[in-house]
């Protein structure tokens, strides 16, 4: 209902399909217009979709918990029987899960279908009480779990819910390098920034970045920071910026459609994240070349990111460490080593890599 990473790799994933095979028809459920907001009216061509109540998440609530919580049963409720029907009816080979995980796994816990349920993991799952009873009931019957970093894959094993030979790792499809190539080139009018960008949650740690910056402002007056993204703590960062006269250094630019000319204009990338699952925007930043800061958090960002070998690794959350390791990365050169380091990376997350590996899957 916010605009997500996970959405962006959905259409990513069906779009790999179509784009290098013939052998597979990829559908997308967009039941409730949830994926209205990612593509135009252009794209929209390339992708088959399968509508029930459009542009329904326009008008439902996501912010706050408990009115999350009843968008979420609406969505639940009304989205039960088409997805029935769908799989009776239709009966498509495989169902692959993203999003309402919930909704097709109770359907499995309780009615049988010839089409085989791949539950694809994005974003590391909190495994509060009623996820667990639910995956313990129902991952028996799951064909296959894809997970997005080898912590998690490791993560899910652990917890002893499937059989281990079922847990697969998956890559997320973030780079279409067609047409990443194509936008990283508009002009923007605007350098000699650092960047940082995500939701403005608690997860993505914004406040943090804030504090620090603040200190760095101390010693350069000069520096400027800017956020890109949008989200429910808006309106806590803009007083904290107001309130303590940082409205020259930070600047909160909203929703960005297209971030790829900050990555390549920018003087460096900086995630604070508590965690990510994998990290969309590391990988972005690394196929356009900008140098990355990053939180070692867990288990994304840890396990893509190392140390002077293709960026500069903080302590997750500590203050006096980021402004440590800040001012090494404002002497950081990114030399060609270290540039190929990058290119490797953002290489596994390819539209292509995706699609071998999934149809490999398959």
């Amino acid at each position: 209902m916010s605009p997500i990473a996970t959405c962006k790799a959905v259409l990513n994933s069906a779009d790999s399909l179509m784009r290098y095979s013939s052998n597979y028809q990829s559908f997308i459920l967009n039941f409730f217009g949830e994926f209205d907001k990612f593509i135009n009216k252009k794209e929209k061509k390339k992708f088959r979709f399968i509508n029930h109540y459009p542009s329904l998440v326009s008008f439902l609530p996501y912010k706050g918990k408990l009115k999350s919580r009843i968008s979420f049963f609406i969505l639940f409720i009304l989205g039960f029987f088409p997805l029935k029907k769908i799989l009776k009816e239709n009966k498509p080979d495989f169902l692959i899960i993203h999003l309402i995980t919930s909704l097709p796994l109770f359907l499995l816990l309780f009615f049988k279908f010839e089409t085989k349920f791949i539950l694809r993991i994005s974003g590391y799952p909190k495994m509060n009480l009623f996820r667990k009873f639910l995956w313990k009931l129902t991952l028996k019957k799951i064909h296959l779990i894809t997970c997005p970093t080898e912590n998690t894959l490791r993560y899910i094993k652990s917890l002893d819910l499937v059989d281990t030979s079922k847990i697969k790792l998956l890559n997320d499809p973030i780079i279409s390098v067609k047409e990443i190539n194509k936008k990283k080139n508009e002009k923007i009018d605007l350098n000699n920034f650092y960047l940082a960008v995500g939701r403005l949650t608690k997860q993505k740690n914004f406040m943090f970045l804030c504090k620090a910056f603040k200190e760095i402002i101390k010693e350069n007056n000069q520096i400027k920071l800017l956020i890109a993204g949008n989200g429910e703590e808006e309106v806590k960062l803009k007083n904290f910026i107001r309130k303590n006269n940082l409205e020259n250094n930070i600047t909160l630019l909203g929703y960005i459609n297209n971030i790829f000319p900050y990555f390549k204009n920018s003087k460096g990338f900086i995630l604070t994240s508590l965690w990510e699952d994998p990290g969309f925007v590391l990988v972005e930043a690394s196929y356009c070349r900008a140098p990355i800061l990053t939180s070692n958090a867990w288990p994304g960002p840890v396990e893509l990111i190392k140390d002077d070998y293709n960026g500069v690794v903080f302590e997750n959350n500590d203050i006096s460490n980021f402004l440590e390791k800040f001012k090494y990365f404002e002497k950081f050169k990114q030399t060609e080593k270290l540039k190929l380091n990058s290119i490797k990376l953002s290489k596994k997350f390819t539209l292509y890599y995706h699609y071998k590996s999934l149809t490999k899957l398959f």
